[in-house]
């Protein structure tokens, strides 16, 4: 017998939990064949410098590995918040449904404007083979987002994400400079 999907997202809430203990973005994630909890995932993008590291990369990975293919129709992917567009391509390529969702961004407030994982699996045309379902846990999936970029010590953002805002702020007056200047796109040599 199947498990429920609250008792799922409670796993992958550990994982958000296990991850944002590590300083990374609470998002956690497992993969489910039936009853057995195939592959789990968290967010380790900070922790280990690899930004393909999203909770559902990770746990697609382990699936991956746990079954010797990467195809793996036929099981459930639980994540924490909505995929990105790169996890979402990557969900759609290991053949998995159906993918359950807690917690997403308000309509145009995520890092990708109007994206959303529905509008992604049909503008590929896949809205056929991949069932989305939402609302499980939402609350307790926003709430362990709450705090994003706070490190274990509450000191604010990580000094990796501090340095990285600083060098954004940085090119941004860099490129303002350059076209205050007239030096806009036509003159890179």
């Amino acid at each position: 017998m199947p498990l429920e999907h609250a008792h799922c997202m409670r796993i992958a809430l550990d994982e958000a939990r296990r991850g944002k203990a590590a300083g990374n973005v609470a998002v956690g994630s497992i993969i489910v064949q039936g009853d057995t909890v195939l592959a789990r995932g968290r967010n380790l993008v900070t922790s280990t410098h690899d930004p393909t590291a999203h909770a559902e990369t990770v746990a697609l990975r382990e699936a991956g590995a746990a079954t010797q293919r990467e195809d793996v129709a036929g099981c459930t992917l639980y994540t924490t918040f909505g995929p990105c567009p790169m996890c979402c391509g990557a969900l759609l390529a290991s053949g998995l449904s159906p993918l359950v969702m807690g917690a997403r961004p308000a309509p145009g407030s995520g890092r990708w404007g109007s994206y959303t994982v529905e509008g992604l699996i049909d503008f590929v045309g896949r809205s056929r083979t991949i069932q989305v379902v939402t609302g499980v846990l939402v609350q307790a999936c926003a709430d362990i987002r709450q705090g994003e970029g706070q490190t274990r010590s509450g000191q604010g953002l990580a000094h990796g994400a501090k340095e990285r805002h600083r060098r954004r702020l940085r090119w941004q007056q860099s490129a303002e400079a350059l076209w205050e200047h007239g030096w806009g796109w036509e003159h890179r040599g």
